[in-house]
């Protein structure tokens, strides 16, 4: 014998129910199926009942409505000559669902019997139907009437099956009948003084798990619209698996704390008999689906699967009250027991100084009236406080045999949850030790299923979200490396990096729900909406996405002055932008510290040395217990590239446009041949260093006239061409000693300088071509030969390598 029961997808209309009757006959194997309410009637029983008791006269409408779908499911299913009796039996069936809410309106309320008579309709109807199109097709079975099976106590809403006289009902019906194909309506049972209940949404796994467990069946099937149980919702995460086999007990923890594939009860008259439970898809029969089953042996994977529960709120008692005074856990649950408030998720302190409790959202504030008033004396004399609420809550928990002979399994989920900036309210774990429990703000359940099922189910495969700030010469060719390289990544990293929004200084676009599309962003970006910075920092903060990454590759201090409010919500920066790191050095300490305390990365590797591993290697020598005793450098590649090009045949002038022209400079040129970009650059080193300099601790020289700092970009290169007398001169003197002119970082001591210099051809600055930077540390290691890292100190490719490298690293 097998038992099957069809959830409401399955039937929700002809075709659907076709596929289940297509099933059922596929094999001559005596066979019970169970089938639900077609798809949403139940909801919109319910409401009708809801409609009418709040004396809303609509109800007439939404009964009308729902006569109708089953008319036409009947007129769809069934050849025009058999169509009387069950056109007729769908019409007796609403005139009576009609007389009941008109009842329920005229008394404006609806008991919970009531309530139990109108729900139920909806599967007597669906089997009803159903049985017709069988006899249609002249398919032998039997209509059983669950009612008359099933006995229950007046628990109306979750009535409670009485075992012994239900198992002895369903044994006696079976044994007396020859029928090899039965056909029973679920979720609705008969209490004992012969009202009608029902046994909980879901209750039609339920009725299927009782008569199967009754007869011993050799197997239960589930036909839901998945095809199995999964490692997570597939709702939230795209790459969920189906679970092949899953203990009994597994499933049962899954199904409680969220799994909607089978409704919780029904695991546990299967098991009592030890009957398989199949999950299976209807609209895949093909697929293997989930065998739910008393052993499950598996290879791999510790976790067997991630589940969670929306519309949680947590309940906490504290106080010195409770700290050694017998009975304080008692009072506290017997007073939920005794309102029926179901308590989902239970945590005590050690101390016993607080006892914290998950319960479902509407329960609530219900909830902590009932503990209040139970501790009413104890809160009066200030030896509790009264219970704090907290609502809009979710718990999210990992689920599996195995993790109780695998340390370390908590630790990797709060430290990945953690590394997201998912602050975790309370935690339970089983002494069983089969569940990890965590309550989380709802708003944070996507990302933290998604950031779970990525740390114990796709270890071959990480993703990152990135927000790409900036589409000049830098970030435009920073976008076409991403867009070419993807597929390496994914193949020789396992790196899913996705470009999730891209914004210049006016417009940003964002992707919806998956990654941008590369192939014409530029266009897409200029048709996208305008936002200010602010609003946009919101929008990245708000999607919530798990391993996010914001990338600045603009000169904006504004962008650089918001670092904060990223890091602090656990989303990494990658900074080409250098404002940030030799602003006021209690902003560089903050964003260090941000990037410790929440678990962000924080990488600025091009802030000196454009794709050279200047900063990178300075930190491995600290790192590993060097000191730094001096740093010298050319640190600009454009003043490089300038005075390397400039011999007096082209103006000054020339040679500078020529370096903007070919991406070497700033946007205002100023920045370079004034200094500032070097200051910054010596700034950021020497802080990397331990030293907590500002930018007016720096000593620099200037080589350019103090009139060229003042108007625009034009009146900057006017006043170059005026004052070419001037570089001539300064080029002239170096030349003429066998010299080369180089603006040239000195750190040593706890201080800093920056100037230009005539440098002999000895040095090893004088050999520096192009716009290549180089940088020479003087550390304790490295006393007498310097540690060189010297090469390409500017340009848009470089630089956009080496902010791609830091979005790597930034990787988990």
């Amino acid at each position: 014998m097998q038992v099957l029961k069809f959830g409401g997808t399955s039937v929700a209309n002809a075709e659907n129910i076709r596929k289940v009757v297509n099933i059922v006959t596929a094999d001559p194997q005596k066979k019970l199926f169970v089938v639900s309410a077609l798809s949403g009637v139940t909801d919109k029983l319910i409401e009708i009942g809801n409609l009418a008791a709040g004396k809303d006269p609509s109800y007439t409408e939404k009964i009308s409505a729902l006569s109708e779908q089953h008319l036409e499911a009947v007129k769809t299913l069934l050849p025009v000559t058999t169509q009387s009796a069950s056109l007729s039996l769908v019409m007796q069936t609403f005139n009576e669902l009609e007389d009941i809410a008109e009842g329920v309106f005229r008394l404006q309320e609806i008991s919970a019997a009531s309530k139990d008579k109108i729900i139920g309709f909806g599967e007597l109807l669906s089997s009803k139907i159903i049985s017709a199109y069988m006899h249609s097709l002249n398919i032998d079975h039997a209509w059983i009437d669950s009612r008359d099976l099933l006995l229950t106590d007046n628990n109306h809403g979750k009535a409670n099956i009485l075992f012994e006289e239900t198992n002895q009902r369903i044994i006696d019906y079976f044994n007396a009948s020859d029928k090899n194909l039965f056909i029973a309506p679920g979720f609705i049972a008969r209490a004992e003084t012969g009202t009608v209940t029902t046994l909980g949404r879901g209750g039609s796994d339920y009725t299927a798990a009782v008569i199967a467990a009754a007869l011993h069946a050799d197997a239960l099937q589930i036909w839901t619209d998945v095809s199995g149980m999964m490692t997570a919702d597939p709702r939230l995460v795209n790459n969920a698996k189906v679970i092949p086999v899953i203990s009994y007990k597994e499933a049962m923890e899954l199904t409680h704390f969220g799994a909607k594939v089978v409704y919780p009860p029904t695991i546990q008259p299967a098991m009592a008999r030890e009957i398989p439970i199949w999950v299976k898809n209807t609209f895949a029969p093909g697929d293997a689906g989930t065998v739910i089953q008393h052993v499950a042996p598996r290879e791999g994977e510790v976790v067997t699967g991630i589940s969670s529960i929306s519309d949680i709120s947590l309940l906490s008692l504290e106080g010195s009250g409770m700290v050694g005074i017998p009975g304080s856990s008692k009072t506290f649950f017997t007073a939920l027991a005794e309102a029926k408030i179901n308590v989902v998720l239970i945590t005590q302190s050690s101390s016993e100084h607080s006892i914290c409790v998950a319960v479902n959202a509407a329960d609530g504030t219900r909830a902590a009236t009932v503990v209040n008033k139970a501790f009413a004396y104890e809160i009066d004399s200030q030896k509790l406080d009264p219970v704090k609420e907290e609502h809009n809550l979710s718990i999210v928990a990992l689920v599996g045999d195995k993790m109780k002979r695998h340390p370390g399994i908590a630790g990797k989920m709060f430290s990945a949850l953690g590394r997201n900036g998912i602050n975790i309210r309370a935690i339970a774990q089983g002494s069983s030790e089969k569940n990890i429990s965590a309550v989380i703000s709802t708003a944070d359940v996507k990302k933290a299923v998604n950031t779970l099922h990525e740390r114990f189910f796709e270890r071959a495969r990480k993703q990152l979200n990135v927000f790409i700030l900036g589409v000049g010469n830098v970030g435009s060719k920073l976008i076409e490396q991403i867009r070419e390289q993807q597929d390496f990544l994914l193949k020789n990293l396992n790196l899913q990096l996705r470009i999730i929004g891209i914004a210049n200084s006016r417009q940003a676009l964002l992707a919806e729900d998956d990654e941008l599309d590369l192939s014409n962003w530029q266009q897409h970006l200029k048709d996208s909406e305008e936002i200010q910075l602010p609003m946009l920092a919101k929008k990245i903060v708000n999607k919530n996405l798990r391993n996010t990454v914001v990338v600045d590759v603009t000169a904006d201090e504004a962008i650089a002055r918001s670092y904060h409010v990223f890091l602090s919500r656990s989303i990494s920066v990658v900074a080409c932008n250098k404002i940030a790191c030799s602003s006021d050095y209690a902003y560089y300490r903050r964003l260090k510290e941000l990037s410790a305390d929440f678990n962000a990365s924080f990488y600025f590797e091009t802030n000196v040395g454009a794709g050279l591993p200047v900063i990178g290697t300075l930190n491995d020598l600290l790192r590993s217990g060097d000191e730094i005793v001096k740093i010298e450098a050319v640190l600009s590649g454009t003043l490089n590239f300038v005075f390397n090009n400039y011999d007096g045949k082209e103006t000054f002038a020339e040679v500078v446009k020529r370096a903007q022209a070919e991406g070497y400079t700033e946007p205002d040129p100023r920045l370079d041949l004034g200094g500032t970009d070097v200051m910054r650059k010596i700034l950021i080193l020497a802080r990397e260093a331990g030293y907590a300099l500002e930018m007016d601790d720096i000593a620099a020289t200037q080589f350019l006239p103090q009139d060229c700092f003042s108007g625009s970009v034009e009146d900057f290169y006017a006043c170059l061409e005026k004052n070419e007398a001037h570089f001539k001169k300064l080029y002239d003197s170096a030349h003429d000693k066998g010299c080369k002119l180089k603006y040239v970082a000195a750190f040593e001591q706890g201080r800093a300088m920056v100037g230009l210099q005539e440098i002999p051809a000895d040095a090893d600055f004088y050999h520096l071509y192009g716009k290549d930077n180089i940088v020479l540390y003087y550390t304790k290691r490295y006393a007498q030969q310097p540690l060189v890292i010297k090469g390409a100190g500017a340009g848009g490719d470089v630089t956009a390598s080496g902010v791609f490298a830091d979005i790597i690293k930034a990787a988990p």
